[in-house]
């Protein structure tokens, strides 16, 4: 009996394995199939179902759902009309060449649909049509009888195939009506019908050495399809004994992986009688073709051996019958049942349809990345195949349906830190040795924006030399975003700072470049902060800040600048002046008078001056270029303070004219001069003679003007305090009124490092407090100060930080200092 269609109908079988695709979050495989069933050999296009309708799709929204199927299959029997709404037959199918002898023969494939995503499993039954008729593997049987033949003695006939199912299938045999012989259908335990001839009556081979019969295998189909073979028989002369053979049924296992060559049984008849007719020659009498491929029979020894290779997955059952002939023509019939056994000889298969790749950074756990298929062609144990992923990956793999797997997230992924994943999965089968296979997928891990951009410093800190070009740039702040592209490409701007701070600086948005916008004057602003902000381009957009602090440094861009005496004729700018815009301006030069009684250390004058700048830049130092009598006066060299170096004597000139010089300690350093005309004399009256001379032989009548000027200041002033004085004794009881306090205890000058409240590194290292007497009560009053109280604030101080204005400046004219206490007449 052949079972090749059976054998090829179960591999084919065995390969039709499904691919499921496309299940994401949330979305589940529907529990039901979608069965449908077509007759086999339907033409191209023809109609298998409303898919669509019957997957719940509205033909509103089917365009959306992106309808499509899947096969995992190598070849696709069904594909979706151009409507996308029915399924169709894409080419013919044939059910025997599918599914073989295998009942139902059923074809399943996976539909899939989008937004939101869901997987649907279809299957389509083949049903079969009588489209194959009955046929025998040899048309003409040849069967020899000896004359002697018993009735009753039954002859195999070969066996008829029909490749359909059911009713279709090969339902039963005919012969041509004969006397001597009659057909009996033996069913074997498989299911086939082996037809048997059975002789009736004795032969006469005298009578009729030649007998002709035909066999018909007729199937159960609408209409009826048949196939014949024709048998002839010869009736040969007798032979008493014929061959026996020692089982009636072979059954034999051959592991698959049986060499070539290799012995697979051995048959074994015997013969009573003797010579000839004892010989016995064996040949298969009723064999497959796929079987006569992988066997050959020993006609002398009755030996089987393996002739062509051996596999369980393209065949599992193989049937033939035998027959022992010895030489008088009896011949004797065995069955042979040839079962193969699998071995662990095909490894697992893996097919794997990527889904989502790359993926979101932000993808949550249970999203789907990959669906894998998994196929071992072997049976039992070593067709059963377990997946994994190699390595400590944040996914995992979780069974769908049988064979198939979902490859999901498992933990959350950061592409900060991971941008891309080498994912090998291995498929290991349960057999002894397990044999495995694996696939790899090389998964991407996209951006999003979920880092802001991290300035390299919270705070900065620049230095900038005061005087610089506008356009120069101070710094530059650099950002950085762990986000890729967009999301990392980083902007910068100012976002605030100090009060008046902004139009300071400009920042470049690509490359964090801070410029000046305009040039600097440490006098006017020594520090500022601005706020700079860091965007990077995702959206939404994350953003952080930095501080810039800018510290001006100074530069020594400011000569000296004298107080006192005022700036005059013999006072002008010295060496490093015209360099800071001070032009000397005639006037006046003032003078002092000194009594020839005073001793070595007699106070005559104090130069005051003061620089604009800071620092080493302010400090100043004090020095006498041009004296008379270099021996006789001194300067303190820090304190400014002009005094006798030793006594006046007589021999001294009445008149001596004194020129200081102020210096700073800035590189280079810059000066100014300083002019005292010094009339040594007892008293004030004393000295008028001596300046009436002086301006009797002045150079000009304006010299002479302006000392007679002076003169009669000098008196206005003084009866001016005693008037005062008379009117203080008065009120006394009452208090003083505030702009008379500096007449109090302490009426003369006091000099002390006295640093006002909002005093921020100033340059002047000293403040004076100077209020006028009468007389000369002491002799460190011996010199009279101008009105200095009239010059503003402003033009004594530097500058102060930006946006900062000092207490001085804010108050208005005419209005009293904070301290009521404090002297009226103050320079800083």
């Amino acid at each position: 009996m052949e079972v090749e269609p059976a054998a090829q109908g179960r591999a084919a079988a065995g390969r039709i394995v499904l691919l499921s695709v496309l299940l994401l979050v949330c979305c589940r495989a529907a529990p039901e199939r979608i069965r449908y069933a077509i007759p086999e050999e339907l033409g191209r296009g023809s109609l298998v179902g409303p898919l669509a309708r019957d997957l719940g799709l509205s033909p509103a929204n089917l365009p959306a759902r992106k309808l499509r199927i899947v096969s995992g299959d190598e070849k696709q029997y069904f594909t979706l009309g151009e409507d996308n709404t029915n399924l169709r037959v894409k080419e013919g199918i044939d059910r025997e060449g599918i599914c073989g002898a295998v009942s139902p023969c059923v074809l399943s494939f996976e539909a899939v649909v989008e937004n939101p995503f869901n997987i649907f499993h279809v299957s389509v039954t083949i049903q079969d049509i009588n489209d194959n008729a009955p046929h025998f593997d040899r048309e003409f049987v040849a069967i020899e009888m000896i004359e002697s033949t018993p009735p009753g003695a039954r002859f195999p006939l070969g066996s008829g195939r029909d490749p359909d199912i059911g009713v279709n299938s090969l339902q039963n045999y005919l012969i041509t009506p004969n006397p001597l012989f009659s057909l009996v259908v033996r069913e074997s335990p498989d299911g086939t019908k082996q037809p048997e001839l059975v002789l009736e009556k004795s032969l006469d081979r005298e009578n009729q050495r030649n007998h002709r019969l035909i066999l018909t295998a007729v199937d159960g189909g609408d209409p009826v399809r048949s196939g014949t073979a024709q048998i002839k028989i010869t009736v040969t002369d007798a032979n008493d004994n014929p061959p026996v053979f020692t089982k009636e049924i072979y059954k034999v296992q051959l592991l698959e992986n049986l060499p070539e060559g290799s012995l697979a049984f051995q048959v074994k008849a015997t013969d009573a009688d003797e010579g000839t007719n004892a010989e016995i020659t064996y040949s298969f009498s009723d064999i497959a073709n796929s079987a006569r491929q992988l066997y050959t029979l020993d006609s002398r020894t009755g030996e089987v051996k393996v002739t062509g290779p051996l596999d369980y997955e393209e065949g599992k059952y193989y049937e033939a019958s035998v027959e022992g002939k010895d030489g008088g023509g009896l011949s004797a019939h065995a069955k042979v049942q040839i079962d193969i056994l699998d071995v662990n000889d095909n490894a697992p298969t893996l097919s794997l349809l990527p889904i989502l790749n790359p993926i979101p950074e932000d993808s949550g756990p249970t999203t789907v990345i990959a669906v894998i298929n998994v196929r071992d062609r072997d049976s039992g144990d070593n067709g059963k195949v377990s997946c994994d992923i190699d390595g400590n990956l944040p996914f995992r793999l979780e069974p769908s349906s049988e064979n198939t797997y979902k490859l999901i997230v498992a933990s959350a992924l950061d592409r900060e830190k991971v941008s891309a994943y080498n994912i090998t999965i291995t498929a290991r089968d349960r057999g002894i040795p397990a044999l495995s296979s694996r696939t790899a997928l090389v998964l991407e891990v996209s951006d999003v924006n979920d880092n802001a951009p991290v300035f390299e410093e919270a705070a900065y800190s620049a230095y900038v030399a005061e005087n610089n070009a506008a356009g120069a740039a101070v710094l530059r702040v650099r950002a950085r975003d762990a986000d890729a592209g967009a999301n990392g490409r980083v902007s910068y701007w100012l976002a605030g700072g100090s009060a008046g701070a902004a139009p300071y600086v400009s920042v470049e948005a690509r490359s964090g470049a801070v410029y000046a916008q305009r040039s600097f004057d440490y006098e006017q602003c020594r520090e500022f902060a601005v706020a700079v902000r860091a965007q990077d381009g995702g959206a939404p957009a994350r953003s952080s800040t930095a501080t810039v602090r800018v510290f001006v440094l100074d530069r020594n861009d400011n000569a000296p600048r004298v107080l006192w005496p005022a700036a005059g004729a013999g006072a002008a700018a010295g060496a490093g002046a015209g360099a800071a815009g001070a032009a000397p301006v005639p006037a006046a030069a003032p003078f002092e008078v000194v009594p020839r009684s005073a001793e070595a250390g007699y106070l005559v004058a104090k130069v005051v001056a003061v620089d604009a700048d800071a620092g080493r830049n302010a400090w100043l130092s004090y020095e006498l270029v041009q004296a008379p009598e270099p021996a006789l006066f001194r300067v303190g060299l820090h304190s400014g303070e002009v005094r006798t170096a030793r006594a006046v004597s007589e021999r001294d000139a009445a008149k001596q004219r004194l020129v200081a010089v102020v210096k700073d300690h800035g590189q280079p350093a810059l000066s100014a001069t300083a002019t005292l005309h010094v009339v040594l004399a007892e008293s004030l009256q004393e000295a008028l003679p001596e300046l009436s001379e002086r301006a009797a032989g002045a150079d000009s009548p304006a010299e002479l003007q302006f000392y007679l000027v002076l003169a009669l200041a000098l008196l206005s002033a003084l009866f001016l305090l005693s008037v005062a004085l008379a009117v203080l004794a008065r009120v006394r009881r009452a208090g003083p009124p505030a702009v008379l306090r500096c007449l109090g205890a302490q009426r003369f000058s006091v000099a002390g490092a006295a640093f006002p409240a909002d005093f921020c590194e100033g340059t002047l290292p000293y403040s004076y407090n100077l209020c006028v007497a009468p007389g000369r009560a002491v002799a460190e009053a011996a010199w009279l100060p101008p009105p200095l109280a009239s010059l503003p604030a402003e033009e004594l101080v530097g500058g102060e930080p930006c946006g900062k204005r000092s207490p001085s400046s804010s108050a208005g004219a005419g209005e009293p200092p904070a301290d009521a206490d404090a002297p009226q007449s103050v320079i800083r």
